[in-house]
């Protein structure tokens, strides 16, 4: 069953929503038959596959390729798409990529930041829309965690509501102290989702080449279920060294002649 945005409103306070970011057709076929709920196509794709130094250098092109990719994988899975940095930047141009996103496949859009007036402006075309307040890596200048001091905490906590209000079904809270999203998440209608926020989220969400391990940097507040990296490093050194033993292909035909294969 794919989840819509009723279900996954449903779902607040009764059991946390996992996510997780793919990018392409396979993965999100595993994903899918693992039975996550979410997926993501986040922009992160352009630092963690396509070697940027910033999503900013993400393009709707993009996007849209990848929503689709994704969306072959997982046919029955509710997608987001990110809308990317400056395709939001006002109500009529957010609303004509939005719609690039959903012809592609998307389910919804996510956009960062308090741009109220283009929330309502999507929601009102019939666009489902996933706010995120707290750290917005299109506009941040670091990647440090926000909303420690009083001052920044509280325009999060105004972010947030200011999100919902506008017709956000969904809002993820990034980087924040954890007590900080407890409160948000405790004032919200609709479910949170954390990345780098604690426990008291409604979810979480984490990018996929985090959770496999695939690269060579993650996030403090990432975890690693596995080690990627490290299984194509050996995969690569033992196919390089068979070539050059001229091992390889004979020894594959030698392995389905002894019925091993």
């Amino acid at each position: 069953m794919k989840y819509d945005v009723d279900s996954l409103g449903k779902m607040k306070n009764v059991i946390p929503i996992a996510m997780l970011t793919a990018y392409t057709c396979p993965v999100a076929r595993c994903l899918e038959n693992a039975g996550i709920p979410v997926i993501l196509v986040g922009d992160t794709v352009g630092m963690v596959e396509m070697g940027f130094e910033s999503t900013r250098d993400v393009t709707i092109e993009h996007m849209q390729y990848h929503v689709g990719a994704v969306r072959r994988g997982a046919p029955n899975t509710h997608i987001i798409g990110d809308l990317p940095y400056n395709s939001d930047r006002d109500p009529d141009v957010a609303l004509l990529n939005a719609r690039r996103l959903i012809d592609a496949g998307a389910d919804s859009v996510k956009l960062e930041g308090p741009k109220y007036d283009v929330i309502s402006h999507l929601v009102a075309n019939g666009i489902a829309v996933v706010g995120h307040t707290g750290l917005t890596p299109q506009t941040a200048e670091n990647f440090k965690k926000v909303g420690v001091a009083e001052e920044d905490a509280k325009r999060i906590r105004e972010e947030a509501i200011g999100i919902e209000k506008s017709g956000a079904f969904m809002i993820v809270l990034e980087h924040i102290p954890s007590h900080l999203a407890e409160l948000i998440t405790a004032s919200l209608k609709v479910p949170s989702i954390g990345i780098g926020a604690g426990s008291a989220c409604d979810g979480q969400v984490l990018v996929i080449n985090d959770a496999v391990g695939l690269g060579d940097y993650w996030p403090p507040f990432s975890k690693q279920y596995a080690h990627a990296s490290k299984v194509i490093l050996e995969v690569a050194e033992s196919f390089s060294r068979e070539v050059q033993r001229r091992e390889f292909p004979d020894n594959i035909v030698k392995l389905n002649a002894s019925g091993k294969s």
